[in-house]
């Protein structure tokens, strides 16, 4: 069996919902879609789709160094926004801004609602790593 390491950032949501941030197994890392919460789960950038979008990202980042991996080894992000038509482009820039000279393949769209209806945007994204990494 191949073994799971999982990523977890310790909030409440995590138990309860049963998921982890994270989860590496060999050299696949995949990161839950991730929202613009801090610790408390109180909401990051509130009505700013670029800085919520950054803020995602940087922690999608410590998730994936937390791997064993970097934003290097994304190959995917999947982009999930409430208001596609006036929040694509700041999210867009932010994205580009993280991931313009790796490009992975991506997805932006549009979403009746998050949990939260202060969460404009959320992200997951999908990591492989080298073959012979050992994070």
């Amino acid at each position: 069996m191949v073994e799971r390491i999982r990523i977890s950032t310790g909030t409440h949501w995590e138990n309860f919902v049963g998921y982890s941030r994270a989860l590496r197994v060999g050299n696949l890392i995949e990161v839950s879609g991730t929202v613009a919460a801090d610790q408390e789960g109180r909401v990051v950038g509130a009505g700013d789709p670029y800085a919520q979008t950054r803020f995602i990202l940087n922690k999608i980042e410590k998730a994936l160094i937390e791997a064993g991996g970097s934003l290097e080894a994304v190959v995917r992000t999947r982009m999930y926004v409430t208001n596609i038509a006036e929040h694509w482009e700041p999210i867009a820039r932010a994205h580009g801004e993280v991931f313009g000279t790796l490009r992975p393949a991506s997805t932006m769209v549009e979403i009746r609602a998050l949990v939260d209806p202060g969460y404009l945007i959320e992200i997951e994204a999908q990591a492989i790593l080298e073959a012979d990494s050992h994070g």
